[in-house]
Protein backbone atom coordinates (compact mmCIF):
# COMPACT_ATOMS: atom_id res chain seq x y z
CA UNK A 1 0.00 0.00 0.00
CA UNK A 2 1.53 3.18 -0.98
CA UNK A 3 2.97 5.56 1.87
CA UNK A 4 0.82 8.51 0.13
CA UNK A 5 -1.84 6.50 1.29
CA UNK A 6 -4.03 8.74 4.41
CA UNK A 7 -5.49 6.51 7.16
CA UNK A 8 -8.56 6.99 8.97
CA UNK A 9 -9.30 4.70 12.22
CA UNK A 10 -13.25 4.38 13.30
CA UNK A 11 -14.60 2.30 16.68
CA UNK A 12 -17.98 1.63 16.53
CA UNK A 13 -21.23 0.96 13.80
CA UNK A 14 -23.21 3.34 15.27
CA UNK A 15 -24.07 5.89 12.33
CA UNK A 16 -23.27 9.33 14.34
CA UNK A 17 -19.74 7.62 15.54
CA UNK A 18 -18.62 6.79 12.30
CA UNK A 19 -19.67 10.22 10.88
CA UNK A 20 -18.08 12.23 13.91
CA UNK A 21 -15.12 10.05 13.92
CA UNK A 22 -14.55 10.60 10.08
CA UNK A 23 -14.97 13.92 10.56
CA UNK A 24 -11.89 14.30 12.50
CA UNK A 25 -9.94 13.40 9.29
CA UNK A 26 -12.16 14.96 7.21
CA UNK A 27 -12.68 18.33 9.05
CA UNK A 28 -15.91 19.02 6.78
CA UNK A 29 -19.28 20.24 8.37
CA UNK A 30 -21.06 17.57 10.01
CA UNK A 31 -25.05 18.46 10.74
CA UNK A 32 -28.70 16.56 11.52
CA UNK A 33 -31.74 16.71 10.00
CA UNK A 34 -34.95 14.73 10.30
CA UNK A 35 -32.84 12.31 12.32
CA UNK A 36 -30.35 12.10 9.29
CA UNK A 37 -26.35 12.74 9.96
CA UNK A 38 -24.68 14.44 6.62
CA UNK A 39 -20.90 15.07 6.52
CA UNK A 40 -19.87 17.32 3.54
CA UNK A 41 -16.40 18.48 2.83
CA UNK A 42 -14.21 19.86 0.41
CA UNK A 43 -11.05 20.17 0.99
CA UNK A 44 -7.52 18.78 0.25
CA UNK A 45 -8.12 15.43 1.00
CA UNK A 46 -10.71 15.46 -1.15
CA UNK A 47 -14.72 15.80 -1.52
CA UNK A 48 -17.85 14.46 -0.77
CA UNK A 49 -21.31 13.61 1.51
CA UNK A 50 -21.11 10.77 3.81
CA UNK A 51 -24.86 10.30 5.31
CA UNK A 52 -25.99 8.04 8.37
CA UNK A 53 -29.37 7.24 9.70
CA UNK A 54 -30.26 4.64 12.04
CA UNK A 55 -33.28 2.73 12.71
CA UNK A 56 -34.94 -0.03 14.89
CA UNK A 57 -33.93 -3.03 15.37
CA UNK A 58 -30.00 -2.26 15.18
CA UNK A 59 -30.82 -1.05 11.34
CA UNK A 60 -28.11 1.59 10.03
CA UNK A 61 -27.57 3.13 7.10
CA UNK A 62 -23.94 4.60 5.87
CA UNK A 63 -24.23 5.92 2.26
CA UNK A 64 -20.89 7.23 0.60
CA UNK A 65 -20.34 9.41 -2.25
CA UNK A 66 -16.74 10.66 -2.24
CA UNK A 67 -13.81 11.31 -4.47
CA UNK A 68 -10.44 11.49 -2.40
CA UNK A 69 -7.44 12.91 -3.69
CA UNK A 70 -5.06 9.97 -1.91
CA UNK A 71 -6.30 6.00 -1.71
CA UNK A 72 -7.80 6.31 1.58
CA UNK A 73 -7.97 3.58 4.08
CA UNK A 74 -10.69 3.52 6.30
CA UNK A 75 -9.28 1.22 9.42
CA UNK A 76 -12.71 -0.22 11.38
CA UNK A 77 -11.42 -1.30 14.98
CA UNK A 78 -14.88 -2.35 16.69
CA UNK A 79 -14.82 -4.66 19.99
CA UNK A 80 -18.31 -4.43 21.13
CA UNK A 81 -20.42 -5.77 18.16
CA UNK A 82 -19.58 -7.69 14.99
CA UNK A 83 -23.02 -6.54 12.18
CA UNK A 84 -23.93 -8.23 9.42
CA UNK A 85 -22.78 -5.75 6.74
CA UNK A 86 -24.83 -5.35 3.27
CA UNK A 87 -22.66 -3.56 0.50
CA UNK A 88 -23.07 -2.41 -2.27
CA UNK A 89 -21.03 0.16 -4.83
CA UNK A 90 -23.13 2.10 -7.52
CA UNK A 91 -20.16 3.85 -8.82
CA UNK A 92 -16.07 2.89 -8.65
CA UNK A 93 -14.57 0.16 -6.26
CA UNK A 94 -12.96 -0.71 -3.05
CA UNK A 95 -10.55 -3.17 -1.91
CA UNK A 96 -11.51 -5.16 1.02
CA UNK A 97 -9.15 -6.19 3.66
CA UNK A 98 -10.26 -8.46 7.16
CA UNK A 99 -7.45 -9.23 9.94
CA UNK A 100 -8.32 -12.88 9.92
CA UNK A 101 -6.81 -13.20 6.60
CA UNK A 102 -3.77 -12.51 4.48
CA UNK A 103 -6.09 -11.99 1.48
CA UNK A 104 -7.19 -8.67 -0.32
CA UNK A 105 -10.33 -8.68 -1.96
CA UNK A 106 -11.87 -5.78 -4.59
CA UNK A 107 -15.09 -5.23 -4.49
CA UNK A 108 -16.56 -4.52 -7.86
CA UNK A 109 -19.35 -1.99 -8.77
CA UNK A 110 -23.27 -3.70 -8.80
CA UNK A 111 -21.68 -6.67 -7.03
CA UNK A 112 -23.97 -8.21 -3.99
CA UNK A 113 -21.39 -7.93 -1.19
CA UNK A 114 -22.42 -9.38 2.41
CA UNK A 115 -19.61 -9.66 5.45
CA UNK A 116 -19.71 -10.92 9.05
CA UNK A 117 -16.68 -10.63 11.01
CA UNK A 118 -15.61 -12.03 13.96
CA UNK A 119 -15.62 -10.41 17.01
CA UNK A 120 -12.29 -8.26 18.03
CA UNK A 121 -11.30 -8.51 14.35
CA UNK A 122 -10.49 -5.21 12.13
CA UNK A 123 -11.88 -4.32 9.10
CA UNK A 124 -10.36 -2.05 6.22
CA UNK A 125 -11.27 -0.24 3.27
CA UNK A 126 -9.37 1.32 0.67
CA UNK A 127 -10.88 4.11 -1.51
CA UNK A 128 -8.92 4.46 -4.48
CA UNK A 129 -7.48 7.93 -5.16
CA UNK A 130 -8.93 9.98 -7.92
CA UNK A 131 -11.93 8.36 -8.64
CA UNK A 132 -15.73 8.96 -7.49
CA UNK A 133 -17.16 6.02 -5.57
CA UNK A 134 -20.68 5.57 -4.44
CA UNK A 135 -21.50 3.23 -1.50
CA UNK A 136 -24.23 2.40 0.59
CA UNK A 137 -23.43 0.36 3.89
CA UNK A 138 -26.17 -1.55 5.73
CA UNK A 139 -25.08 -2.34 9.17
CA UNK A 140 -27.74 -5.09 11.21
CA UNK A 141 -26.75 -5.81 14.48
CA UNK A 142 -28.38 -9.86 14.68
CA UNK A 143 -29.48 -9.61 18.61
CA UNK A 144 -31.16 -6.62 17.65
CA UNK A 145 -32.62 -7.74 14.61
CA UNK A 146 -33.81 -11.03 16.18
CA UNK A 147 -36.14 -9.18 18.49
CA UNK A 148 -38.02 -7.75 15.49
CA UNK A 149 -41.58 -9.22 14.98
CA UNK A 150 -42.11 -11.45 12.36
CA UNK A 151 -38.60 -11.32 10.78
CA UNK A 152 -38.64 -14.34 8.96
CA UNK A 153 -35.31 -14.67 9.46
CA UNK A 154 -35.95 -18.74 9.02
CA UNK A 155 -36.47 -18.28 5.65
CA UNK A 156 -33.37 -17.06 4.81
CA UNK A 157 -31.19 -19.55 3.35
CA UNK A 158 -28.69 -21.80 5.51
CA UNK A 159 -25.35 -20.01 6.36
CA UNK A 160 -26.96 -16.39 6.19
CA UNK A 161 -29.51 -17.88 8.83
CA UNK A 162 -26.66 -19.14 10.85
CA UNK A 163 -25.01 -15.55 10.79
CA UNK A 164 -28.26 -13.97 11.52
CA UNK A 165 -28.83 -16.31 14.53
CA UNK A 166 -25.62 -16.02 16.39
CA UNK A 167 -23.90 -19.23 15.23
CA UNK A 168 -20.86 -17.67 13.56
CA UNK A 169 -20.20 -15.11 16.21
CA UNK A 170 -16.50 -16.97 15.96
CA UNK A 171 -15.86 -17.02 12.50
CA UNK A 172 -16.07 -14.78 9.31
CA UNK A 173 -18.52 -14.80 6.80
CA UNK A 174 -18.48 -13.44 3.38
CA UNK A 175 -20.41 -13.46 0.66
CA UNK A 176 -19.20 -11.91 -2.91
CA UNK A 177 -22.42 -12.65 -4.85
CA UNK A 178 -23.50 -11.60 -8.22
CA UNK A 179 -24.05 -8.38 -10.24
CA UNK A 180 -27.67 -6.98 -9.71
CA UNK A 181 -28.53 -4.30 -11.64
CA UNK A 182 -32.02 -4.09 -9.98
CA UNK A 183 -30.43 -3.69 -6.50
CA UNK A 184 -28.31 -0.46 -8.07
CA UNK A 185 -31.58 1.04 -9.21
CA UNK A 186 -33.31 0.51 -5.76
CA UNK A 187 -30.07 2.64 -4.49
CA UNK A 188 -30.43 5.37 -6.98
CA UNK A 189 -34.35 5.64 -6.03
CA UNK A 190 -32.73 6.33 -2.06
CA UNK A 191 -29.96 8.36 -2.93
CA UNK A 192 -32.59 10.57 -4.93
CA UNK A 193 -35.37 10.77 -2.56
CA UNK A 194 -36.22 14.84 -2.27
CA UNK A 195 -38.84 14.29 0.78
CA UNK A 196 -38.57 16.01 3.90
CA UNK A 197 -39.35 15.50 7.32
CA UNK A 198 -41.15 11.91 8.65
CA UNK A 199 -41.61 11.55 4.40
CA UNK A 200 -38.36 10.96 4.42
CA UNK A 201 -37.66 9.15 6.86
CA UNK A 202 -40.21 7.08 6.51
CA UNK A 203 -39.27 6.45 2.49
CA UNK A 204 -35.64 5.44 3.26
CA UNK A 205 -36.53 2.96 5.52
CA UNK A 206 -38.97 1.22 3.30
CA UNK A 207 -36.06 1.67 0.39
CA UNK A 208 -34.13 0.10 2.67
CA UNK A 209 -35.90 -3.09 4.03
CA UNK A 210 -36.21 -3.45 -0.08
CA UNK A 211 -32.56 -3.12 -1.25
CA UNK A 212 -31.74 -6.02 1.84
CA UNK A 213 -34.56 -8.21 0.90
CA UNK A 214 -33.34 -8.04 -2.40
CA UNK A 215 -29.35 -8.54 -1.55
CA UNK A 216 -31.14 -11.70 0.27
CA UNK A 217 -32.79 -12.55 -2.37
CA UNK A 218 -29.73 -13.17 -4.73
CA UNK A 219 -27.86 -14.63 -1.86
CA UNK A 220 -30.22 -17.05 -1.80
CA UNK A 221 -30.16 -17.71 -5.02
CA UNK A 222 -26.57 -17.57 -5.23
CA UNK A 223 -26.37 -20.26 -2.81
CA UNK A 224 -28.90 -22.93 -4.45
CA UNK A 225 -27.73 -21.98 -8.21
CA UNK A 226 -31.06 -20.40 -9.13
CA UNK A 227 -30.28 -17.36 -11.91
CA UNK A 228 -32.88 -14.10 -11.33
CA UNK A 229 -33.24 -12.27 -14.46
CA UNK A 230 -31.34 -8.96 -13.35
CA UNK A 231 -28.59 -10.93 -11.90
CA UNK A 232 -25.27 -11.71 -13.70
CA UNK A 233 -22.83 -13.99 -11.86
CA UNK A 234 -18.65 -13.85 -12.70
CA UNK A 235 -18.65 -16.05 -15.22
CA UNK A 236 -21.31 -14.10 -17.22
CA UNK A 237 -19.16 -11.16 -16.81
CA UNK A 238 -15.88 -12.47 -18.00
CA UNK A 239 -17.86 -13.73 -21.41
CA UNK A 240 -19.17 -10.39 -22.17
CA UNK A 241 -15.50 -9.11 -20.98
CA UNK A 242 -14.34 -11.03 -24.32
CA UNK A 243 -16.98 -9.96 -26.90
CA UNK A 244 -15.27 -6.29 -26.84
CA UNK A 245 -12.19 -8.00 -28.96
CA UNK A 246 -14.78 -9.72 -31.25
CA UNK A 247 -16.99 -7.08 -32.11
CA UNK A 248 -13.88 -4.55 -32.81
CA UNK A 249 -12.45 -7.78 -35.34
CA UNK A 250 -16.05 -7.72 -36.94
CA UNK A 251 -16.59 -3.69 -36.86
CA UNK A 252 -17.78 -4.06 -40.63
CA UNK A 253 -20.16 -6.57 -40.02
CA UNK A 254 -24.08 -5.98 -39.04
CA UNK A 255 -23.31 -6.57 -35.04
CA UNK A 256 -27.07 -6.97 -33.75
CA UNK A 257 -27.57 -8.08 -30.20
CA UNK A 258 -29.43 -11.56 -30.53
CA UNK A 259 -26.15 -12.60 -32.60
CA UNK A 260 -23.35 -11.43 -29.78
CA UNK A 261 -25.39 -12.80 -27.51
CA UNK A 262 -25.92 -16.22 -29.23
CA UNK A 263 -22.00 -15.86 -29.93
CA UNK A 264 -21.09 -15.03 -25.93
CA UNK A 265 -24.01 -17.90 -25.10
CA UNK A 266 -26.27 -16.13 -23.01
CA UNK A 267 -29.27 -13.91 -23.31
CA UNK A 268 -29.76 -10.77 -24.72
CA UNK A 269 -31.29 -9.62 -21.50
CA UNK A 270 -28.21 -10.90 -19.68
CA UNK A 271 -26.02 -9.15 -22.57
CA UNK A 272 -27.73 -5.79 -21.87
CA UNK A 273 -27.46 -5.91 -18.36
CA UNK A 274 -23.93 -7.28 -18.58
CA UNK A 275 -22.76 -3.78 -20.96
CA UNK A 276 -24.52 -1.72 -18.37
CA UNK A 277 -22.10 -3.08 -15.29
CA UNK A 278 -19.03 -3.07 -17.72
CA UNK A 279 -19.61 -0.19 -19.56
CA UNK A 280 -22.92 2.21 -18.55
CA UNK A 281 -23.57 1.37 -22.42
CA UNK A 282 -26.26 -0.27 -24.07
CA UNK A 283 -24.82 -2.78 -26.94
CA UNK A 284 -25.96 -0.58 -29.57
CA UNK A 285 -24.11 2.37 -27.70
CA UNK A 286 -21.13 0.64 -27.11
CA UNK A 287 -20.37 -0.63 -30.37
CA UNK A 288 -21.35 3.09 -31.98
CA UNK A 289 -18.70 4.48 -29.70
CA UNK A 290 -15.86 2.04 -30.58
CA UNK A 291 -17.15 2.42 -34.43
CA UNK A 292 -16.64 6.40 -33.97
CA UNK A 293 -13.09 6.08 -32.05
CA UNK A 294 -12.06 3.46 -34.97
CA UNK A 295 -13.54 5.84 -37.93
CA UNK A 296 -11.46 8.80 -35.86
CA UNK A 297 -8.50 6.56 -36.03
CA UNK A 298 -8.52 5.92 -39.53
CA UNK A 299 -9.59 9.94 -40.47
CA UNK A 300 -5.80 10.46 -38.78
CA UNK A 301 -3.69 7.84 -39.75
CA UNK A 302 -4.77 6.57 -43.46
CA UNK A 303 -5.36 8.07 -46.60
CA UNK A 304 -8.71 6.21 -47.15
CA UNK A 305 -11.84 8.41 -48.49
CA UNK A 306 -14.49 9.42 -45.64
CA UNK A 307 -16.62 6.77 -47.90
CA UNK A 308 -13.98 4.06 -47.40
CA UNK A 309 -13.98 4.23 -43.99
CA UNK A 310 -17.49 5.04 -43.77
CA UNK A 311 -18.29 1.05 -45.63
CA UNK A 312 -15.05 -0.25 -43.29
CA UNK A 313 -16.78 0.58 -39.32
CA UNK A 314 -20.13 -0.72 -41.31
CA UNK A 315 -22.11 2.26 -41.53
CA UNK A 316 -24.38 2.31 -44.98
CA UNK A 317 -24.93 6.29 -44.92
CA UNK A 318 -22.52 8.78 -44.95
CA UNK A 319 -24.58 11.45 -44.03
CA UNK A 320 -25.50 9.76 -40.65
CA UNK A 321 -21.77 9.05 -39.89
CA UNK A 322 -21.19 12.67 -40.15
CA UNK A 323 -23.82 13.86 -38.08
CA UNK A 324 -22.79 11.15 -35.44
CA UNK A 325 -19.57 12.08 -35.83
CA UNK A 326 -20.02 15.89 -35.27
CA UNK A 327 -21.94 14.82 -32.10
CA UNK A 328 -19.60 13.42 -30.71
CA UNK A 329 -16.48 15.11 -31.51
CA UNK A 330 -18.15 18.82 -32.64
CA UNK A 331 -16.14 18.26 -35.93
CA UNK A 332 -17.27 16.59 -39.46
CA UNK A 333 -15.31 14.00 -40.29
CA UNK A 334 -13.84 16.19 -43.42
CA UNK A 335 -13.02 19.40 -41.34
CA UNK A 336 -11.43 16.71 -38.83
CA UNK A 337 -8.86 15.65 -41.41
CA UNK A 338 -8.17 18.72 -42.78
CA UNK A 339 -7.33 19.89 -39.51
CA UNK A 340 -4.38 16.88 -38.39
CA UNK A 341 -3.61 17.45 -42.65
CA UNK A 342 -2.46 20.78 -41.52
CA UNK A 343 -0.47 19.73 -38.40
Amino acid sequence: MSSSMQKFEIHGVDGVQILEQLNNYLKGELVEQWGEHILQFNNELGNGIIRSIAFDWGVTLVDYDVHFLKDTKILFNIKDANPIEFIFISEGKLEYKNSEEEELFSFNRYQNIIISTKKLSKETYVFPKNAAVKVNFIYVLPNEYMKKKNNNISHLGKSLFSVFNGESDSSLYKHLGNYNLKIADLIKQLQESHNSGIVRTLSIEGQLNLIMAMQMLEHYNHENDLGLPESLCKEDIKKIHKLSGYIIDNISEPLSVNSIATRAGISPKKLQLGFRVLYSKSVNEYIRQLKLEISRDYIKNTNDSISEIVYKIGFKSRSYFSKIFFERYGILPAEYRKKNKSR
